[in-house]
């Protein structure tokens, strides 16, 4: 999901009062019991997730296959939907009752989401309106909770692959511009459609929690079984359609034109236009009256969305994967929005980004990847991503990396967002920074959008206001419950610059890189808790990383380190003390500039800290100056006593 774009500077300013009290009051806080404390696991590995971090030799996952067929009544602005859900139960547990989301009631006037701070839409409708629920031919007891449905079953379902198939006919009001997420907008050419939330679909049952029930209320998003979707949209003939998958029946609903195009797009590396802007009209459609039904499968997902208009140009490019392996990258958007300082590129965008995460991470595992433009402003599904009408240049393209990142966070690893924001969208902001400094020979790098930070300064000063603030809330936090001031700097940024520090400064590249892809492996299409990721980074870099989720996960403990002496030693060199002010614990550098000009480096590790908040060292020599962390790579709270100027 898009960040809010208020920047971090902004915030910054807020916090200032806060940062230099803490500051002028620092004393020696540091003690290490507080961060080397031992049994930061509470429990051991077991038969479903192993000590090792990855899957067990038990784990299990139960699954969800829907076939769904919508008609879309555009000037209703209604969608009314026939649904199959065929459900099997891998867990140990027989099922009584079977759960399901319904996140379109979080419109509804009497929804939870209308008391929560981050979510007020001010405009409403009346959510589902159920037709019929059965099972098979038998109408289903069911209660509706808010944005939940539990349907009470007749005989429980059988572990360990007992099978249930559930057929839902409903059909709701589509929310205008305050549904956030799925919404329509007016353009130039005509209405816009962003269907997304929009069929019930199971709730994850895990060996964590059973029933994953939280209700839906807005800032936490989703948590999904995988499945195979087959879907169908009716809809007036002159709509195009940009749905997630693959389009099964090119040539019933596109031209014989269109067809060859797309088939040109999938051999080329430079966009191939499907459809332009000057071909919007009914010559464009293989019919002009009546209905077209357009229709799409996915294989191995948790969701599927769709956009919808008669206003969209549509453009596409080949994606180059590894293992000669091939994927589609296409952009759908108004006229508004072209030109090649804006949506005309967004398909190179788009390609480059697939290209760069698939060699770098995991394979993209999808047949199409789409960006489309409307007013959803930047939320990701699987396979397409709906990103702002108004979007340019270097703001395209980092929503546009962003929302694509998804896809491997969580769409292909599947966590909890709702519970564990962080390993979704702070574990994407991450990838993100790599994928600009390689886009384009590094066109947009460094990143320093206000998905990651505000302007062109050093991100290890800009995290300081929130490890300072003792109102800010922790990662572990849960996405619901942390309040607006610190969803960006905390789930977006601290995780992000948390990932950079682990990568640059603690185990290097080489080392993280290894277990990062390892966890992205081990855990594709599973749904893995935070000590799963804790615990595949330990081992797939083969260090105790204990101290580092302590300090930088569960606490927002500051840093403070101070060269607090340094002096010559005839026979000796100069010796320096180092001294640790503060909470947190880091490996460092200290750099002695000698007085004939040369510069010498020794590295700290972080059991330098293992005992003590102090350490002296020894660089052979005499030093004109000291400086502990040289490079300001870590959030030092306080750099003016960083370096030590000698006589």
């Amino acid at each position: 999901m898009r960040p809010d774009y208020r920047t971090f500077g902004d915030m910054r300013k807020l916090f200032c009062v806060a940062a230099l009290t803490t500051s002028l009051a620092a004393s020696a806080q540091y003690h290490p019991a507080n961060i080397f404390s031992p049994e930061f696991y509470t429990e051991r590995g077991n038969l479903q997730h192993s000590a090792n971090g990855a899957p067990g030799p038990a784990y299990w996952q139960n699954r969800a296959d829907y076939h769904l067929h919508a008609t879309l009544d555009t000037t209703a602005k209604t969608l009314s939907v026939t649904e199959t859900i065929d459900y099997t139960n891998n867990s140990p547990d027989a099922l009584d009752c079977l759960w399901l989301q319904l996140e379109q009631n979080t419109y509804k006037d009497d929804a939870r989401s209308n008391y929560y701070t981050a979510f007020h839409p001010g405009q409403h409708t009346t959510g589902y309106h159920f037709v019929s629920v059965t099972i098979g031919e038998t109408k289903a007891d069911y209660i509706i909770t808010d944005t939940r449905m539990q349907i009470r079953l007749k005989q429980p379902l059988a572990s360990k692959g007992g099978k249930i198939s559930v057929h839902i006919q409903y059909h709701y009001e589509i929310p205008g511009d305050f549904g956030g997420r799925t919404d329509y907008t007016s353009t130039l050419k005509g209405t816009i459609f962003e269907i997304a939330q929009w069929y019930p679909r199971m709730s994850v049952y895990d060996d964590s929690r059973g029933w994953n029930n939280l209700p839906f209320l807005g800032s936490g998003e989703f948590y999904c079984e995988y499945g195979n979707f087959d879907y169908s949209i009716t809809l007036p003939w002159d709509m195009i359609v940009a749905g997630s998958g693959e389009l099964v029946n090119p040539s019933e609903v596109l031209t014989p034109t269109q067809v060859q195009r797309l088939q040109t797009a999938r051999g080329s590396d430079k966009t191939v236009m499907i459809r332009a802007a000057s071909e919007i009209g009914a010559a464009s459609r293989p019919v002009h009256q009546g209905t077209l039904t357009w229709r799409f499968k996915m294989d191995n997902t948790r969701d599927v969305v769709f956009g919808a208009s008669r206003a969209y140009i549509w453009d596409a490019a080949r994606v180059n994967l590894p293992g000669g392996k091939k994927s589609l990258a296409m952009s759908v958007y108004p006229v508004e929005s072209e030109g090649q300082g804006a949506w005309s590129r967004s398909t190179e965008y788009l390609k480059g980004a697939i290209e760069y995460f698939s060699d770098k991470w995991f394979v993209y595992p999808y047949p199409v990847a789409i960006n489309e433009a409307g007013i959803a402003g930047g939320m990701e599904y699987p396979g397409i991503l709906f990103d702002a009408i108004t979007d340019k240049g270097e703001d395209l393209f980092a929503v546009t990396a962003h929302e694509i990142g998804h896809n491997w966070f969580p769409m292909v690893v599947g966590s909890d967002e709702r519970r564990y924001a962080w390993m979704d969208e702070g574990l994407n902001t991450f990838i993100d920074i790599y994928a600009s400094d390689v886009f384009n020979h590094g066109e947009y790098a460094p990143k320093r959008d206000p998905e990651y930070a505000p302007g062109r300064g050093n991100p290890a000063d800009e995290i300081i206001p929130v490890l300072l603030d003792t109102a800010a809330t922790t990662l572990m936090t849960t996405a619901d419950a942390t309040p607006e001031k610190y969803r960006h700097p905390v789930i977006y940024f601290k995780t992000a610059f948390g990932m950079v520090l682990l990568r640059e400064q603690v185990l290097g590249p080489d080392r993280f890189d290894y277990a990062f892809r390892e966890y992205i492996r081990h855990w594709a299409y599973k749904h893995p808790t935070p000590q799963d990721f804790f615990r595949s980074m330990e081992n797939g870099a083969g260090e105790d990383l204990a101290w580092f989720w302590r300090e930088w996960f569960y606490h927002n403990w500051p840093l403070d380190l101070a060269v607090s002496d340094a002096h010559y030693t005839s026979g000796k060199g100069t010796e320096v003390t180092v001294v640790n002010l503060q909470k947190m614990a880091m490996p460092c550098t200290v750099e002695a500039v000698l007085k004939d000009g040369t510069k010498q480096r020794i590295h700290l590790p972080v059991e330098t800290w293992l005992q003590q908040d102090h350490v002296t060292i020894t660089f052979p020599g005499s030093a004109a100056s000291v400086t502990v962390d040289p490079d300001a790579a870590l959030p030092d709270m306080d750099r003016s006593n960083n370096t030590l100027r000698l006589p």
